[in-house]
């Protein structure tokens, strides 16, 4: 009896079981998805599916999810091992590494899905010809590698859609502007930006009454605005940043009330902006930097009260800025107006600003002095005055050193013709503690170095570049712990090249993992030597380590302790008085990707361990008293003949002049070595300066200007 009773309860037990499985054919189908990954093992392991990691079922034990995102998966997405979930309503992989292209059957087969998020894969190829089915909500196949056009009856079926994000990828042709118009008329969501859709933004967008976010920024639009956009009164975001688009920003923008961000930044657009902006009093965000836009600023965005950042950098803005009334901008923190055409003093109602991160006024026709005032700014971080005509150098040095958040100072091209703050008008200096990067570069500033630059502990770019500074480096910049960008060329700077510069920690250790530099700026950096922009990244450390002492009158050799310094990727110092041999130590440098040592003095050969910079792309050594063979075989060979010119005794590859077979390595050594006594060729020295050659060749080693 008891026997009996054990297999009763056995066999219900197994009829329990069989009850409450999950059907077995989607069973088979998510064990086959799971054999096409390569890692890591999803242990589906136990007989119900509906209990495995990422699967849910319904009541009646069908697969309705399929939610596995940033799992680290790896492999080809097989469509037929997901076909047969038929029940499927949710469909998550997204932040994987899955491969592989989409099917029209593969979709239509999953006629009851609600959302599918593949994004943040490899997934390629062109897209289906349908979406799945009506019930569709939310589509995102962002950050992939699909291409082409998307098909006119993809969105046929999608009436109920509601978000659809594709950036990111490389699909071409045009923007859907009419998927409103025709098939989804509640969409909110619509992201097309950084991919390849070209041509004008076609009618349609007005139709869309739920439009709350439009994206279509880093692609190649061109044309107007469509005018209907303004009809989605329902839009808080407009994004349309690095395009081609032309014309004006419509009268019509205020109708859009609920617009809280407009990004059209790095257009072609001109004309006025709006006179009624002001209206739009939801707007946090206005970005229309990099553009052709002209007239003044509407008093009537001091309305937009909600306002955190206004970008209207690079155009052709004119007006006096100080008759604003930047104090009803009381949640603003970044303001950029950089290279336009300002005029009047610092706006004094900036100081009421007090949560102010980023102020860049950079080549404007800007004058007087910076007020005591900004102190009241306790959370700037970024401050550009660069080409302006404000005065008082030493004085606003006294003023911002005691900004404690202070991160980044320009004053590139202001205060020009003052002398350089020294130590006796900086008494009892204690501020700057906090100061990542200092240029006060093109301004003919006057005098040395001052001490009170040793103070700056913090301290990783420092730019004196195109002034009239005078004395030797002092070997205290050595001693900076932090300091990895120097640029003092274009100065009358004498004396040697210090060894302690030799030692500068940032450019002779590697950084552990924690002491990784992620700092970033608060707005964009423009990088140049001369008048062209170059856009820069917002990240401190895609600063290339440099050490730039061009055109100066040091003299001396190079130290042999240069080799010291693996971390740097460029060296310039050209145009100098330098003597001696070009240390065989340089070889040590392996990231050096700039080396320019012409019109000095050097003599002897070029080491032949330079051959071992294999990432070496600008190299000049030209107009010196080099001699002996180029290296044969190497790296050094492929520059072009510009770089080994004006060296009458140097020959070989690329040279025109072949080396004699019957001249020995001695005999060589010995041409070396006398090579120091001959004249220096100094006439090509002022002939290539004539001519620009400086500022053309060293194009790459650059000063933010900002």
């Amino acid at each position: 009896m008891a026997h009996g009773f054990l297999l009763f309860l056995l066999f219900s037990y197994i009829i329990s079981i069989n009850i409450h499985a999950c059907n077995q054919i989607e069973r088979c189908s998510l064990l086959s998805f799971a054999t096409t990954l390569s890692s890591p093992p999803l242990n589906w392991k136990s007989l119900d599916c509906c209990h495995w990691k990422g699967i849910t079922c319904d009541q009646d034990d069908w697969v309705t999810h399929l939610l596995l995102p940033s799992k680290g998966l790896k492999g080809g997405i097989s469509p037929s091992s997901l076909r047969n979930l038929t029940h499927l309503t949710h469909l998550n992989l997204s932040h994987n590494s899955l491969y592989g292209s989409l099917e029209t059957q593969f979709l239509l087969s999953l006629n009851r899905l609600e959302i599918l998020d593949l994004s943040y894969n490899l997934l390629y190829g062109e897209l289906p010809l349908f979406l799945p089915s009506s019930k569709i909500r939310i589509v995102d196949l962002s950050s992939n590698h699909f291409f082409g056009a998307i098909p006119s009856s993809f969105f046929q079926q999608a009436s109920n859609l509601i978000s659809f994000n594709v950036s990111n990828n490389t699909f071409t042709g045009y923007v859907p502007s009419s998927i409103c118009l025709h098939y989804s008329p509640f969409i909110r969501l619509l992201d097309f930006s950084s991919n390849q859709f070209s041509g004008n933004l076609a009618l349609g967008l007005g139709e869309c009454s739920t439009l709350q976010v439009f994206r279509a920024g880093h692609n190649n639009l061109s044309g107007l605005l469509p005018e209907d956009i303004y009809n989605a009164t329902k839009l808080e975001e407009i994004a349309l940043s690095i395009n081609s688009l032309r014309g004006a920003i419509s009268d019509k923008i205020v109708n859009l009330t609920n617009l809280k961000i407009l990004d059209l930044s790095l257009n072609q657009l001109s004309s006025e902006l709006p006179l009624n902006l002001g209206k739009l009093s939801k707007l946090k965000f206005l970005t229309v930097d990099f553009n052709n836009l002209e007239g003044t600023i509407p008093t009537s965005l001091m309305n937009c009260t909600n306002l955190v950042e206004l970008c209207l950098g690079i155009n052709n803005f004119e007006g006096d800025i100080s008759m604003l009334n930047f104090s009803r901008l009381s949640q603003l923190t970044k303001l950029d107006l950089r290279y336009n055409n300002f005029t009047g003093m610092f706006p004094v109602s900036l100081y009421s600003c007090r949560y102010l991160k980023a102020i860049a006024l950079t080549r404007n026709h800007l004058e007087g002095q910076i007020q005591i005032e900004i102190l009241s700014l306790k959370s700037l971080s970024f401050l550009t005055l660069g080409y302006n005509q404000f005065t008082n150098l030493t004085g606003t040095m006294k003023i911002l050193m005691s900004c404690k958040s202070l991160h980044t100072l320009s004053l590139v091209g202001s205060f020009v013709g003052e002398g350089m703050p020294f130590d006796d008008g900086m008494v009892d200096f204690d501020g700057f503690q906090n100061l990542r990067a200092l240029n006060m570069a093109g301004t003919n500033l006057t005098g040395e170095i001052p001490v009170w630059l040793s103070k700056l502990k913090n301290l990783e770019i420092l730019i004196l570049a195109h002034n009239q500074i005078t004395g030797p480096i002092p070997s205290w910049l050595g001693n900076l712990p932090r300091l990895f960008f120097i640029n003092l060329s274009n100065n009358r700077i004498s004396g040697e090249f210090p060894k302690q510069l030799c030692r500068l920690p940032r450019l002779v250790y590697e950084p552990i993992a924690s002491q990784v530099d992620r700092y970033e700026f608060e707005l964009t950096v423009f990088g140049s030597v001369t008048t062209n922009i170059n856009f820069q990244p917002y990240k401190l450390s895609f600063f290339p380590a440099t050490i730039d002492l061009s055109n100066n009158n040091i003299v001396g050799d190079i130290p042999t302790e240069i080799g010291q310094l693996h971390l740097l990727y460029q060296l310039a110092l050209y145009s100098n008085n330098f003597s001696g041999v070009i240390p065989d130590q340089i070889s040590n440098l392996q990231n050096l990707e700039v080396l320019d040592l012409s019109m000095n003095h050097f003599s002897g050969r070029i080491p032949s361990s330079l051959a071992s910079l294999t990432f070496l792309r600008k190299f000049n050594v030209s107009y010196n008293n080099l001699g002996g063979p180029i290296p044969t075989s190497t790296q050094i060979q492929t520059f072009n003949t510009s770089a080994f010119e004006g060296n009458l005794k140097l020959c070989g590859a690329p040279l025109p002049n072949k080396c004699g077979s019957n001249r020995g390595i001695d005999e060589d050594d010995t041409n070396n070595k006398d090579l120091d006594n001959e004249p220096h060729q100094l006439p090509w020295f002022y002939i290539f300066t004539a001519l620009g050659f400086i500022v053309g060749f060293w194009g790459s080693v650059w000063f933010f200007s900002c």
